[in-house]
C-alpha cells in the first residue's frame, strides 16, 4: 500500500508541474502575441504616416554673387534644408579672360542638401533662370550622398518632420 500512496503522490505532483507549465506556456503565448499586435499596429501606423525615406544629393549652384541671395531663396522653396554659401572665385587667368573678352566677376558657391525627388524640377527651374535673369547665369550641378548617420539628422535634411518626431518616441 504504501508504494501505490507514492506513486499516487508522483503522479500528482507531475500532473500538477504538467498543469502549471501548461499555464506558463499560455501565459508566454498571450505576451507574445500581445507584442506582436503591438509591432503590427505601429508598422501599420508608420505605413500610413508616409515618410520619405528617399536618398539625399548635394546640390553645387555656382552664381555671381550679387545673386547669391536669390538662388538661396529659389532653393529653399524645393524644400531645402541646409545651404552652406561660400565666396567663390574663378581659376581663370586674366589674360585668358581678356582673351575672351570677358571679365573676372566675384562668384559664390552655394552647397545645398536636397531630396533627389526634387532635383529634377530645382535644376529645370535654376537653368530658366540662368538663362532669364539679367547677370543672373550660373553652373548647377548635384552629387549623391551615400549615407547620412542619424535618423533625426536625416529628417532634418530631408525635411521630414514625420521622421525626426518619430524618433522622439
Amino acid at each position: 500500500m504504501v508504494k501505490s500512496d507514492v506513486s499516487d503522490n508522483l503522479k500528482e505532483k507531475a500532473i500538477a508541474k504538467k498543469t502549471a507549465v501548461r499555464t506558463s506556456i499560455k501565459a508566454e503565448k498571450r505576451r507574445v502575441a500581445t507584442s506582436v499586435k503591438g509591432v503590427v499596429k505601429r508598422s501599420e501606423k508608420s505605413a500610413n504616416s508616409k515618410v520619405h525615406t528617399g536618398k539625399l544629393e548635394l546640390l553645387i549652384t555656382i552664381v555671381n554673387r550679387k545673386k547669391a541671395d536669390f538662388y538661396q531663396d529659389l532653393l529653399q522653396g524645393f524644400e531645402v534644408n541646409m545651404q552652406l554659401a561660400c565666396r567663390a572665385r574663378g581659376t581663370a587667368r586674366a589674360q585668358t579672360l581678356a582673351l575672351l573678352g570677358l571679365e573676372d566677376s566675384p562668384k559664390t558657391a552655394i552647397f545645398s542638401i536636397i531630396r533627389e525627388d526634387k532635383i529634377p524640377d530645382a535644376l529645370a527651374a535654376l537653368e530658366t533662370k540662368f538663362q532669364t535673369i539679367k547677370d543672373g547665369g550660373g553652373v548647377a550641378y548635384t552629387v549623391p550622398l551615400t549615407s547620412v548617420i542619424g535618423v533625426a539628422i536625416y529628417g532634418f535634411l530631408s525635411n521630414n518632420d514625420k521622421t525626426v518626431k518619430e524618433d522622439k518616441q
